[in-house]
């Protein structure tokens, strides 16, 4: 799942709604120093406030509990969204994890190196990491780049990251149309999951962090243009994750495998 999303013919979605992006503020409640709060205000270009009061901003970035984390006004005292570097439920916890399941299938078993463009939450793309492929992220959502990178740097001091003398997945914040143009390398594969329109608009039930997510950056308008660019950049394939009732992004696709209530689209080069 992504913000550039960091993502069979079906039914039309009901009803398209269009979200516009927010910003948010940091909040500095008085514990600790304040300068890395500042620092990251100042790299944002958003304010810092000490009370949710302060201000008229939706969303916050504060450190609580050793992570940066992602707050609305509903979570202030619920703890807020961090990028979870453990497994998920049903994710094997061994590195490298077993290539199966849907992903590992899509993602290709000669597939080496992946450059995952709409990396989100990060939560596909710790888990192509976990299977062992050489993995670049690309979100081009400053602020989910903030929380990532905070992800990537407790991911590499777990004691298991340590002793495989592992290193976090490389990440570069920017537009992936423009990044993958600008590769230093070809990847065998990339990844894609951009946002689609929800299929109802009482889609309520989505996770908290998808929502989340779609309210602070938006809609993909240009989704089809990130698949131009992935299909020019990728050496071997190009992989799209999408629900199961959208339209394949790329037209039919070469293969496509399936998961629940998603799909993943592969589309073969040559």
């Amino acid at each position: 799942m992504s913000s550039q999303k960091n993502a069979g013919a079906a039914p039309v979605p009901d009803k398209l709604i269009t979200y516009t992006p927010s910003k948010p503020a940091v909040l500095y409640q008085g514990q600790g120093d304040s300068l890395p709060f500042q620092q990251l205000a100042d790299r944002l270009g958003v304010p810092l406030h000490q009370s949710p009061s302060d201000t008229q901003e939706e969303f916050f970035l504060t450190w609580r509990d050793g992570c940066l984390k992602l707050l609305d006004r509903e979570l202030l005292k619920k703890g807020g969204m961090t990028v979870e570097i453990e497994p998920r439920n049903g994710e094997q916890r061994s590195w490298p994890a077993p290539k199966d399941g849907a992903l590992a299938q899509a993602l290709g078993r000669k597939t080496r190196t992946v450059v995952d463009a709409t990396t989100g939450w990060g939560q596909d793309s710790l888990h192509i990491f976990r299977m062992g492929y050489e993995l670049l992220c690309i979100e081009r959502s400053p602020v989910m780049a903030e929380l990532l990178a905070d992800g990537f740097v407790r991911l590499a001091q777990l004691d298991w990251m340590q002793r495989l003398n592992l290193e976090s997945p490389r990440l570069l914040q920017g537009n992936a149309i423009d990044l993958l143009a600008n590769l230093e390398t070809q990847p065998d594969c990339i990844y894609l999951d951009p946002m689609f329109p929800p299929k109802r608009k009482k889609s309520a039930l989505a996770k908290k962090s998808m929502m989340v997510l779609r309210d602070l950056l938006g809609d993909d308008p240009d989704k089809e243009q990130l698949f131009e660019a992935a299909i020019n950049a990728a050496g071997k394939r190009v992989v799209v994750k999408s629900p199961d009732y959208a339209e394949p992004l790329g037209g039919k696709p070469s293969q496509s495998f399936q998961g629940k209530l998603l799909r993943y689209d592969v589309y073969l080069k040559g």
